[in-house]
């Protein structure tokens, strides 16, 4: 059930200084990701700030990173919506551009009871022939999916992976691949036998993480080493340290779009010594 990869970076969306779209910048920043540990990508998820997209946008991210894709990767689109016909529409659409994967979240807001939950996910798999990976994160929409919920939802055609986020929870479900949806159960996710990870802090030290994958042995002192990184990116809401994260090691992205802001001075702080204390910053050579 890896076909999706095993570092997976849910990758920022950047803007320029009107906060338009810097589809140059991203296409640049997915090349430069692949070539340091990520084999696999979602676009347009939280970090993409997809909830501040427009549709017309969303979709153009999905498109340029399917048409640009570096060799190797799989591209997941985040095609999620507490409203289904919306979810409905965004997974067609990306699935008729090309995606190897849909991230689909939990309907926000509303509440929908467990039968809401799966008429939902019935209607978004019949929207789609690729693999659908749940997104059980209920810090941001409220509702969590507990584990023998997912396991009914996997009884649904195409839904074949979840992103948990919900670290109380994390274990495997039956009928469904395993990724975490927070870095700092990366390593706990790949001892239970998982896919691997949805991840933030692979944008800065992805060759690491993905060492995690390929040297199990070394797993354990990995994990301890990226501890404040993981906590770094973890400040404020994502993904506001992670785009000032690679503005500060040379990779600016832009700016966020309301209702996000940028890092305050003492949070900057706190990412800029994280980032200097593993050679991380520009001013240190790296980009």
């Amino acid at each position: 059930m890896a076909g999706l990869g095993a570092i997976i970076t849910a990758i920022v969306t950047p803007f320029d200084d009107d906060l338009n779209v810097d589809e140059q910048a991203f296409v640049d920043l997915l090349h430069h990701l692949a070539a340091h540990g990520s084999d696999g990508f979602v676009v347009c998820g939280t970090t993409g700030e997809a909830s501040t997209l427009t549709d017309e946008e969303h979709l153009r991210v999905v498109e340029l990173a399917v048409q640009e894709r570096p060799p190797g990767v799989s591209i997941s689109a985040g095609a999620g919506s507490n409203d289904t016909r919306h979810a409905v529409h965004l997974t067609e659409r990306a699935t008729e551009l090309g995606v190897d994967a849909v991230l689909s979240v939990t309907p926000y807001y509303n509440k929908p009871n467990r039968r809401g939950i799966v008429r939902h996910y019935q209607e978004v798999a019949r929207a789609t022939d690729r693999p659908i990976i749940l997104y059980n994160i209920p810090s941001r929409v409220v509702v969590d999916v507990p584990n023998d919920l997912l396991a009914e939802l996997a009884q649904i055609e195409h839904v074949e992976y979840v992103k948990q986020a919900n670290n109380d929870n994390l274990a495997p479900v039956d009928g469904l691949g395993l990724y975490a949806g927070n870095d700092e159960i990366l390593l706990r996710t790949l001892e239970l036998g998982g896919c691997g990870g949805i991840c933030v802090a692979s944008h800065l030290v992805g060759d690491e993480m993905r060492r995690m994958v390929d040297e199990p042995e070394r797993r354990a002192d990995i994990d301890a080493s990226l501890r404040d990184v993981y906590a770094a990116m973890g400040v404020t809401t994502n993904p506001i340290p992670v785009k000032t994260a690679l503005e500060l090691t040379g990779r600016p992205v832009g700016g966020l779009r309301l209702p996000l802001v940028e890092a305050d001075e003492d949070e900057r702080e706190q990412i800029r010594v994280v980032l200097e204390r593993h050679g991380l910053l520009a001013s240190a050579g790296t980009s």
